[in-house]
């Protein structure tokens, strides 16, 4: 009895030290800066995984959805660096709505309000997702969408005579 107790004493010890070297060496510290976004993702995917091996209730897509594409937006950030989010800040509102579309899909019952909610939120996420990564460039964009736009009515659309 006293030769196990021995033996788990020195095995306790062994991995206290082994412990403290790796956090002496920045082991921990490199762990946690590179790779705290799978905290978010890896909960968003096991509650995907739940639902689909039908193990958890159709309300839980929308936090499984909005932790996943939380997740995979931090970890780009993380990759690429924190500047990014001056631009991607609309992928926040983009998890909400992926949360609620999965529910809204998902759930049998079709809640009311829960799909056109997604999806508005989305359009509007992408929308200014698309603002933001042009920026300044948006400008340009939309000069050349009103002289497309211009061409097709002078053309007349095909003239089938059909008027507006």
């Amino acid at each position: 009895m006293r030769m196990r107790n021995e033996k788990a004493i020195g095995i306790f010890i062994v991995v206290a030290g082994v412990i403290i070297l790796l956090g002496k060496l920045g082991v921990f510290g490199f762990i946690g800066r590179h790779f705290w976004p799978l905290l978010i993702l890896l909960p968003g995917i096991a509650l995907h995984a739940l639902y689909y091996a039908r193990l958890s209730p159709s309300w839980s897509l929308v936090p499984a959805g909005i932790l996943t594409v939380y997740g995979v937006l931090f970890g780009i950030t993380n990759t690429w660096g924190a500047g990014l989010m001056t631009r991607l800040w609309p992928v926040l509102l983009l998890g909400v709505a992926v949360g609620l579309l999965e529910f809204g899909l998902a759930e049998r019952r079709r809640p009311q309000y829960v799909l056109p909610g997604g999806m508005i939120i989305g359009a509007v996420a992408v929308i200014l997702l698309g603002f933001t990564l042009l920026q300044t460039g948006i400008i340009y964009v939309l000069a050349v969408l009103l002289i497309l736009g211009g061409v097709w009515l002078l053309l007349g659309r095909g003239r089938r005579g059909t008027g507006w």
